[in-house]
């Protein structure tokens, strides 16, 4: 008995010894082939591995005028695994003009992973961004008393125009979630933070290269390894050309000087955008170099938001300009006739419910009531196609319809335009009013949708783009503002034409109808022998003054430019947006102003709004 008990003893001990050895065994594979920690400290101790940074792209406008560019910078860069308290602190932040508490600082925030999540002690870490040139050159002379430090050359933007912010956009260092997303970042890189250098930041940042350094035992820099045999030369960023007009860009800004609003120009046998102004705006060369966080910072608590980009994110009733869209789809639907006529006195009146109008003839057909921007004629537009039984046996199908054709026409959805940002607007249906009202309304519950009030939202992006799809008589691209991408083809998301479901015959009345508003109507302020302009105007009801809107485009049978201007209560729209909008088609279509246009154009640069704490 007692010797079974010893062989089951001995049997024990040796699974133990052998059950430890396999743990040495298992440890060891781990550590000498598994863990990277071992050949990072071999390589680091005979590699220096050095980052290259490309050229990031230039930025053109549409005739390659520069608008975006590099200049050179210097960082300061770190090898923890090198320091060992090697070097003299206060020498050193002297020499780099920081205090200590500010070395000890940036120290910890390098390696604390939640704000640096790609740190290693064995890599190159950003300890000191964009060193100006001037403390570079004293500062090289005395780097090699500071072992683990290095030198890094990149370079930063510089934008040469104080023009065009919203669209260019701008560049800073990645955040920690940039460099989750994307591993080709690591903490000190920069990245596109909006506008094109944020939507093209790919095509604009090119492909870092790299440089692997020989060091000697004690760590000093002996050359290029294999003479740069396993090198990576970086790759350029590649070159946009915008399809922004320069000239038309500034004077623009220069036109909303003063006022809340947006321009949006369009060439529409293109979808290329030609101008986008957003006012107010900023100088785009503020946001540069170690300047940009406290610009930020400004920009962001400024009660009157400039960084808000309102040409593709105000959302705002477009008034009687969506009165176009409205006799596009009753004339498809065949609810109306070119010759259809509807009474107006003074407004629309049917029972107990009145919506104004301005006095002008009644009745009166559908070219003059664009013309004349008759809002009680639209108003019975939509009374009798929601009403219409024959057609859409419930106010919910005729509902629905309706706003199938606003989709059709680029409302309710975002466009698709290559700028981050961009909103959608709101075009309701039938399930969005049936919960509104428990399923009890009709068509003069909501009649106000029809004159582009109520519940109707739309980007002057979205207007302008009814511009461009009038003049294109029933087509339209996806707006764009990058005209070309240095070696690649345009995605063809924008070169897909989209056709809308209003007919070839309806669009040729709406034209005639916007044209009839330029010859007498309220837009007569833009008629002129030289220029064909067909417009439409819009006063948009506020809680405060009301909203001033113009849309259009010129020349009338072969369309270059369709616009929309949106000023924050500007009143009519024959008070701000009209002449604004006349004074841009004549500078892109002309090339310059006359005299006594460039008079009405620094006129309307002083003209300011007073705005109230309602209006921000």
């Amino acid at each position: 008995m007692k010797k079974i008990i010893l062989e089951n003893r001995r049997y024990v001990i040796a699974a133990i010894a052998i059950t430890i050895v396999a743990i040495y065994i298992v440890r060891l594979f781990t550590l000498q082939l598994m863990s990277e920690d071992y050949k990072r400290n071999a390589d680091s101790n005979a590699f220096l591995k050095k980052v290259e940074f490309p050229a990031r792209g230039v930025i053109t406008d549409r005739h390659g005028r520069l608008m975006v560019y590099n200049q050179p910078s210097y960082d300061i860069m770190v090898v923890m695994n090198e320091l060992k308290n090697r070097i003299d602190t206060l020498e050193f932040c002297d020499a780099v003009g920081i205090s200590k508490e500010e070395f000890i600082r940036r120290m910890t925030t390098i390696k604390d992973r939640s704000k640096n999540p790609g740190y290693s002690r064995f890599t190159q870490q950003l300890f000191l961004p964009q060193l100006p040139e001037k403390d570079f050159s004293i500062l090289q002379e005395k780097m090699y008393r500071f072992p683990g430090f290095y030198i890094q050359r990149r370079s930063i933007r510089q934008y040469q125009y104080p023009y065009a912010a919203h669209v260019l956009g701008d560049v800073g260092e990645v955040s920690p979630a940039d460099i989750e997303e994307d591993d080709y970042y690591q903490s000190g890189d920069y990245i596109g933070k909006l506008g094109v250098e944020r939507s093209y930041e790919k095509q604009l940042r090119g492909v870092k290269g790299m440089q692997i350094l020989l060091r000697d035992a004690r760590g000093r820099i002996q050359g290029r390894y294999m003479n740069g045999a396993y090198d990576r030369k970086p790759v350029a960023g590649k070159n946009l050309t915008l399809s922004i007009d320069l000239d038309l860009q500034a004077l623009g800004e220069r036109l909303l000087e003063g006022k809340i609003g947006a321009i949006v120009a369009i060439e529409p046998q293109t979808g290329e955008v030609l101008a986008m102004v957003s006012s107010p705006t900023y100088d785009p060369r503020i946001m540069v170099g170690k300047q940009r966080g406290k610009s930020h910072r400004e920009l962001s608590q400024n009660p009157w938001k400039p960084l808000l980009n309102r040409s593709i994110m105000g959302q705002y009733p477009p008034g009687s300009t969506f009165k176009t869209s409205q006799a596009l789809t009753f004339l498809s639907e065949g609810i109306i006739t070119p010759q259809t006529s509807f009474p107006c006195n003074h407004g629309f009146n049917f029972k107990r419910l009145h919506v104004g109008c301005h006095g002008h003839a009644s009745p009166l057909p559908l070219i003059p009531a664009i013309g004349t921007s008759c809002n009680g004629y639209f108003c019975w537009g939509l009374y009798y196609m929601l009403s219409n039984r024959t057609k859409y046996p419930t106010v919910q199908e005729g509902m629905n319809k309706w706003r199938d054709y606003m989709v059709s026409m680029g409302f309710g959805y975002k466009l698709g335009i290559d700028l981050p940002g961009e909103k959608r607007g709101l075009i309701p249906n039938a399930e969005y009013y049936d919960r509104a009202y428990r399923g009890s309304w009709n068509g003069l519950t909501i009649i106000s949708i029809s004159i582009g009030q109520g519940e109707v939202n739309l980007t002057p992006l979205q207007i302008a783009n009814l511009g461009a799809t009038i003049a294109n008589r029933g087509y339209y691209y996806v707006p764009h503002v990058v005209r070309k991408v240095e070696g690649e083809p345009l995605d063809t998301v924008y070169t897909k034409k989209h056709v809308t479901m209003a007919t070839r015959e309806a669009y040729e009345s709406v034209v005639a109808g916007m044209r009839q508003a330029v010859l007498g109507g309220t837009c007569k302020h833009l008629n002129r022998p030289d220029i064909v302009i067909c417009g439409k105007t819009g006063t948009a009801q506020n809680r405060g003054q009301d909203h001033s809107v113009f849309m259009g485009f010129a020349p009338m049978d072969n369309p270059k430019i369709a616009i929309a201007v949106y000023v924050e209560n500007g009143g009519f729209g024959a008070e701000y947006a009209v002449p604004i909008g006349g004074l841009m088609i004549e500078q892109y279509l002309t090339g310059s102003l006359s005299p006594a246009a460039e008079q009405r154009a620094t006129a309307f640069q002083q003209r300011r709004i007073v705005y109230g704490k309602a209006n921000r």
